[in-house]
């Protein structure tokens, strides 16, 4: 069975030809759907080397020294945007952010002309995050350094996908054999691709639980579990992660009211009494709570790896930002 969404079947496959001893083959970070195993478990064990370094007090490292990262981003962004301009810089990376609202592209700069601008500027990696699938990849084409994408529509949000499996895996020992629960709105988040592909390729058993106006229309192809009631959904699981409604995105109507949804689908200690006693309980944020979470579980001490995700999503940025610009450095990646 495919595991390729119709957003992402144009993605290229140029660049996975790996060099000789390669343990991470691509030239950007686009996406997970392509990464085999031995590539996510080089970033996750690559990651787990600066969580350390960030719980010590010199956080900081020359190692990037002398690149320059350029963060661009489209949508706004609070965790995302932070954690990459704190990973660059706990690299040593000249950082720049730009914000699209003051730049010429508010002006009516097209994203190929901003490319070849960027380009000329000579970056070493670019971090970008747009609100339409296919953006990233069409900008990393034209663009002579690595390109990480932080988002792109509803297609993908790699490293987002790869800070929920360093916490799985810290927290669970393993990713394999692992029942990962991903409910909510899975039909317009990016987070939930990203994982389906991640966890899928890691050997973790995936099951997709929401109304079935928000799952997505291609289910049938991600070679994953579908439930549409919590109770029938949390059954066994090892692990559970909510998604934020994102009504930004909906054009139509999708759900009677929100006060129904928390009802019938929002995270509440009673409905996580399905899952398994261990269970851990993620949310890529930001929460709404009472929406898809209930306060009493998102805070739970003993379950919730919220706060956690935010602090592996630092060193998983390090660890990409180090490893796709190690042959700038002379190293192997």
């Amino acid at each position: 069975m495919s595991t390729h969404p119709t957003e992402t079947d144009s993605y290229p496959r140029a660049d996975v030809t790996p060099p000789s001893g390669s343990l991470f083959p691509h030239k950007h970070l686009l996406g997970t759907w392509n990464l085999d195993p031995v590539s996510i478990k080089h970033i996750l064990d690559t990651a787990e080397e600066y969580v350390e370094q960030n719980r010590r007090a010199q956080k900081s490292t020359p190692k990037c020294a002398g690149l320059t990262q350029i963060n661009l981003f489209f949508e706004n962004s609070t965790r995302t945007l932070m954690s990459f301009e704190i990973a660059g810089k706990r690299l040593g990376m000249d950082t720049i952010s730009m914000s699209t609202g003051t730049s010429s592209i508010k002006k009516g700069e097209t994203l190929l002309d901003t490319a070849a601008t960027l380009n000329a500027m000579h970056p070493d990696v670019l971090v970008m995050r747009h609100a339409d699938s296919g953006a990233v990849k069409l900008l990393s084409e034209k663009m002579d350094c690595a390109v990480i994408n932080a988002g792109d529509g509803r297609a993908e949000h790699p490293t987002q996908a790869l800070l929920d499996a360093l916490t799985i895996r810290r927290r669970k020992g393993a990713l394999h054999g692992q029942t990962v629960v991903i409910s909510g709105d899975v039909a317009h988040s990016r987070v939930a691709r990203s994982n389906i592909y991640l966890l899928s390729a890691m050997g973790a058993r995936v099951r997709l639980v929401a109304p079935p106006t928000l799952l997505p229309k291609d289910v049938d192809r991600l070679g994953v579990e579908v439930a549409t009631r919590m109770d029938e959904g949390l059954k066994g699981a090892d692990v559970v992660m909510m998604l934020r409604l994102q009504q930004e995105r909906m054009q139509g109507a999708f759900l009677p009211s929100l006060r129904e949804y928390f009802r019938f689908w929002g995270l509440t200690a009673e409905k996580l009494a399905y899952a398994k006693d261990d269970v851990l309980v993620m949310h890529p944020g930001p929460m709404n709570r009472g929406v898809e979470i209930a306060s009493d579980v998102a805070d739970d001490i003993d379950r919730s790896a919220i706060e956690e995700q935010v602090e592996m999503g630092v060193a998983v940025r390090m660890a990409c930002l180090d490893i796709l610009t190690r042959n700038l450095r002379g190293e192997a990646a």
